[in-house]
């Protein structure tokens, strides 16, 4: 039987990502696993220019906001009956997503997909994907459920 112990789950508050933190959190709870919740702020989105970046970039107490924000996914009376950090980092998505999984020893990553094709897969690339195939641990990606049927 695998026990899990550490599990990630990013967070980008996409209702992708909130549909992955509901497994998460139920995988977590099963097998009393310590939760981290992750949210990357991606400096690919900064400016060029050194000022803009100084001015954009979150001080510490942003970042502690951020911290909360995440915790403030889970309802308080499940997160009271949890071990969850939150963890907001600087850098590139999937890299940052891979490099807290070794640092953290993790089992697994819960990880929401949006489930692009075609030309915006081509020209967003998918964090998923390249977690998926970069991680030092298994991968349970969600796709958000569409409640639309659209027979053939």
């Amino acid at each position: 039987m695998i026990s899990l112990k550490n599990m990630l789950c990013p967070i980008d508050h996409s209702d992708c990502s909130k549909e992955a933190l509901k497994y998460a959190v139920s995988l977590a709870m099963k097998d009393d696993a310590k939760l981290y919740l992750l949210h990357v702020i991606d400096i690919r989105s900064f400016n060029d220019s050194l000022i803009a970046m100084s001015q954009q970039i979150p001080d510490e107490e942003t970042l502690e906001q951020l911290r909360v924000k995440l915790l403030d996914c889970i309802p308080e009376k499940i997160r009271e009956d949890m071990n969850i950090e939150a963890i907001v980092v600087q850098g590139i998505p999937f890299a940052e997503i891979i490099s807290t999984a070794r640092e953290k020893e993790i089992d697994m990553i819960v990880i929401g997909s949006h489930g692009r094709t075609g030309i915006s897969h081509m020209m967003l690339g998918s964090v998923s994907e390249k977690v998926v195939r970069k991680a030092p641990c298994p991968v349970l990606t969600v796709r958000q459920t569409d409640h639309k049927f659209v027979s053939p």
